[in-house]
């Protein structure tokens, strides 16, 4: 696996109006999406993700973790099991209140919150660690949801992230999604998160270093077939976009779908195990 590395600082690109309307829109129909369906069913397959930013942020006991765009809690429990501080924050409440459960259900001791990533409702300098998995990346106003990262963070603090990219398996699969339904042209890829040089472009002026490192997650299910109805039923944007799709352009997502799978299965049987590449980040804030 690659080595870790850490990228240049490069100034930023200007920001997007955080008023802009078009933006508003596109962030009014992402809760929606996320609200559709129980992404709690995935997001609970993904759990060694969040072990795994937790050990390379080196989180110790005591620390004030913000979980960012944070599901049903998959790093929020992870920091929790480290003795951390958590606050585990979503705008979507139906997630939140999975996290809660399992939270219950484990003895942890973690602090639920409705809050937008773009608008985190805490003071300056408020968390040691500030943390977000396959969450933050997918907000409409990328420069305004990193800038808040920054806020709520101290300085000397750490920002962990774990982003999908461009060419692994979800990012393959959203490009597919976007040959039926393509994405709003005011809106940034979720994608970007996923290259250095956007991380750089958000991060870098107001960061010590940056390190980003190339990761695997293998979504294990029964065979393609399983995969994409558990998706279509329970991952918020493929089950709006099939919703949004007449009968025989869902008959071809699903082929197109089932191909993808195919050329990146690495199963020896009948099961699906596809590797999916994220990028595990950290970042020190100056």
């Amino acid at each position: 696996m690659p080595t870790a590395t850490a990228t240049a600082i490069k100034p930023s690109r200007q920001e997007v109006s955080a008023a802009s309307p078009d933006l508003a829109v596109i962030k009014a129909r992402q809760q929606a999406a996320w609200s559709s369906g129980n992404y709690a069913v995935v997001g609970t397959t993904l759990q060694i993700v969040g072990e795994e930013l937790c050990e390379a942020l080196d989180l110790g006991a005591g620390r004030k973790v913000l979980d960012v765009a944070a599901g049903n809690g998959m790093v929020s429990l992870a920091a929790a099991r480290r003795w951390c501080n958590v606050v585990s924050t979503d705008y979507v409440a139906s997630l939140l209140e999975c996290g809660r459960a399992r939270a219950l259900a484990e003895g942890l001791s973690i602090e639920f919150q409705e809050a937008d990533a773009e608008a985190l409702p805490f003071a300056n300098g408020s968390f040691d660690t500030v943390v977000s998995t396959f969450g933050v990346m997918f907000t409409p106003n990328q420069d305004k949801a990193a800038a808040e990262l920054l806020r709520v963070c101290k300085s000397g603090g750490q920002i962990g992230l774990t982003n999908w990219t461009p060419d692994g398996f979800i990012g393959q699969m959203f490009k597919t999604l976007g040959k039926y339904l393509p994405p709003p042209a005011a809106a940034n890829s979720p994608l970007l998160w996923g290259t250095r040089a956007r991380l750089t472009e958000m991060f870098g002026p107001a960061s010590t270093w940056i390190k980003a490192e190339p990761r695997h997650f293998n979504f294990r299910y029964r065979s393609a077939e399983h995969f994409v109805e558990v998706f279509r039923t329970y991952y918020g944007p493929m089950l709006k976009a099939f919703s949004a799709l007449e009968v025989s352009q869902q008959t071809r997502l699903q082929k197109d779908l089932y191909d993808l799978i195919a050329r990146m299965n690495k199963a020896d049987d009948d099961t699906m195990v596809v590797p999916s590449e994220y990028l595990e980040v950290v970042i020190m804030k100056r």
